[in-house]
């Protein structure tokens, strides 16, 4: 009876465990249309909407003054090491489901079905803030007379509810989910034209404000400061709220990078997935950044960093100036970039579904695909109907707030992935490396030591490197949340002897480690693109990401705890006996057994 039960735990855990089979024994339903202009469109798109017209005064006005153009710069920094993870993983498997497929191919199906069931709520969130953003800025135009009158008709008295129900917002997604419905290149189109108009009004700003930038607002005095501006206008200068105030811009900028993944969605859709998609999630970062730059640059010139309006700045910048032509213009492409958002941020909702209930740990029916449009109509619908409610019942802060933690989430578990995959073994290529190097070894603490650092300087990864990369990884993490939270919670005990010593060695570990798996050997496959510099960009994506996380608040952390919950229901109910890689497993378990069978059949004779 206890041998039954070990081996019902063992199954358990290797179903857990078990990952999904890179072969791609079928040609995909989805149409592959998408050009690398479609993608780079998509990924500029999804990303560049109320960050570039909203968070660059926002930032600017209350956390880092003038430095939020380096706010922005540290935030490209920390999104172009995420990105390049991305890039790699797309070269590698140009699959539709972005970090949930490429966490299943190297990780393990429970790690994938978590970060498949964050990215749903994180594109869910997205698409619902910007949708709630555009009706809010299309409010503002009529002088908010839509609030006051939806207010006082139907006030929500809820405290974890918007104080009224938004329909236009809830109209907005569902025209977005028809647009969708009708097909990926229709809706590919239109995001182009929408993109292009985005960034002839980026232009636009950044000209017009370069004409009347004075550069002496990068240098306010505090003493030149107006009495009624000065009690949150920090200590004047470029960095009024000193370096603090520009790393926490920086975190907050962050955010604004959020979308370019979608491309990575886009696997079965694309015309030559491993080439396209690492260029167009490079090119994207590229536009978006100098967007950012630029835009948040002129802004701080143009007029004093404590003189912004933080929910539309450029309206009441131009609007100051006396350039109404010029507002207005500004006004038109904010709600058209707002409308791109809107589509960039839902297009890969569906996608992620799609490959999740595709795959069986999710429902299967969401997975159909409609023979005419050839997109995931009912995924498509579903998603749309789920964002719409999120849109009409929930306040832009409160949904942002929930936006960023599935994010880094996804972008931790991509670049240890990256690391996990670089250090495999080839087995097809090396079937018998392992047991030529590793017999009669004896387990020393030396032999154990020259292994780690590869000592004996074999050239080929093995399944013992592979391990030594995979443990190493496991306290790496562990060791930089904790490097996290020392630095932001206990950087100002670093001058007791008891914290600087704590401090040294989570330093001298992480190092170590970091050492320890860039001496691990590997093998060269070829990709159309790989991550530089391997192990320390995953590695800095690792730290700077789990940094990021542990600046939430409590309150989005156990909101998450409940959707995970929610979503570990699912799958140990339904998702766990459903699984196609379950099944594919078990049904090659019953043929070898019967070949084994077979064989013995014909041995006795």
């Amino acid at each position: 009876m206890s041998g039954k039960k070990n081996q019902m735990v063992k199954t358990f855990f290797s179903s857990l465990a078990r990952k999904k089979t890179l072969e791609d024994t079928g040609t995909s339903e989805l149409a592959r249309v998408l050009s690398l202009l479609d993608l780079s469109a998509l990924g500029v798109g999804s990303t560049l909407g109320l960050g570039v017209y909203v968070l660059a005064g926002s930032v600017a006005k209350n956390i880092a003054g003038p430095a939020v153009c380096l706010s922005f710069l540290v935030a490209a920094i920390a999104s172009a090491v995420a990105g390049l993870c991305y890039a790699e993983f797309a070269a590698r498997v140009p699959k539709a489901g972005s970090a949930y497929v490429y966490s299943y191919v190297s990780v393990g199906e429970i790690v994938a079905y978590v970060i498949g069931w964050n990215l749903i709520l994180e594109y869910a969130i997205g698409t619902a803030s910007v949708a709630r953003g555009l009706s809010g800025y299309i409010d503002a135009l009529a002088e908010h007379k839509i609030q006051a009158g939806m207010e006082s008709w139907a006030r929500m008295h809820v405290d974890f509810l918007a104080t009224y129900p938004d329909f236009l917002a809830f109209g907005f997604v569902m025209l977005l989910t028809a647009l969708l419905s009708i097909g990926v290149k229709e809706s590919s189109f239109l995001n182009n034209i929408f993109t292009a108009l985005n960034l002839v009004t980026v232009a636009i700003v950044i000209v017009s404000g370069a004409i009347n930038a004075d550069t002496s607002n990068w240098n306010k005095r505090f003493e030149e400061i107006p009495d009624n501006f000065k009690k949150n206008a920090g200590e004047g200068g470029f960095m009024p709220f000193g370096v603090a105030g520009m790393m926490a811009g920086a975190a907050q900028c962050f955010y604004g990078f959020v979308g370019f993944d979608a491309v990575a969605t886009t696997g079965e859709e694309a015309k030559n997935p491993q080439r396209n998609i690492p260029l167009a999630i490079v090119i994207s970062l590229i536009i978006i950044f100098l967007a950012y730059f630029g835009i948040s640059t002129v802004l701080t010139m143009m007029s004093p960093y404590y003189d912004q309006d933080a929910t539309a700045p450029f309206p009441y910048v131009f609007d100051k100036l006396g350039w109404t032509v010029i507002k207005w213009i500004v006004t038109i492409g904010a709600v058209i970039a707002l409308c791109t958002s809107l589509l960039g941020a839902m297009f890969p909702l569906p996608r992620v579904i799609y490959a999740m209930s595709n795959d069986g740990l999710i429902f299967k029916f969401l997975a159909k695909i409609h023979p005419k449009t050839k997109t995931p109509l009912v995924a498509t619908i579903l998603s749309g109907f789920l964002v719409a409610i999120m849109a009409i019942l929930f306040d832009t802060d409160q949904l942002i707030n929930m936006m960023s933690i599935g994010t880094l989430l996804a972008y931790t578990i991509v670049a240890v992935c990256v690391l996990i995959l670089r250090y495999q073994p080839v087995e097809a290529e090396y079937p018998n490396l392992e047991t030529k190097q590793n017999t009669d070894v004896e387990y020393t603490f030396f032999e154990i030591f020259k292994q780690m650092f590869n000592l004996n300087m074999i050239k080929h990864a093995t399944p013992t490197s592979a391990k030594i990369t995979n443990y190493s990884l496991i306290i790496f993490s562990i060791f930089a949340a904790g490097f996290d939270a020392f630095i932001i919670y206990g950087i100002d005990e670093l001058n007791k002897p008891y914290y600087l010593t704590i401090f040294v060695i989570i330093t001298a570990v992480m190092l170590t480690l970091v050492v320890v798996i860039a001496r691990q050997p590997t093998d060269e496959v070829k990709l159309s693109f790989k991550v530089p510099w391997v192990p320390f960009i995953p590695c800095l994506s690792i730290i700077i990401n789990l940094y990021l996380m542990l600046e939430l608040d409590e309150q989005t952390w156990i909101r998450f705890a409940v959707w995970l919950f929610i979503g570990f229901l699912i799958y140990f109910f339904y998702g766990m006996q459903n699984s196609e890689e379950g099944k594919f497993r078990k049904i090659n378990k019953l043929k070898t057994e019967a070949t084994s069978d077979s064989n013995k059949e014909v041995t006795k004779f």
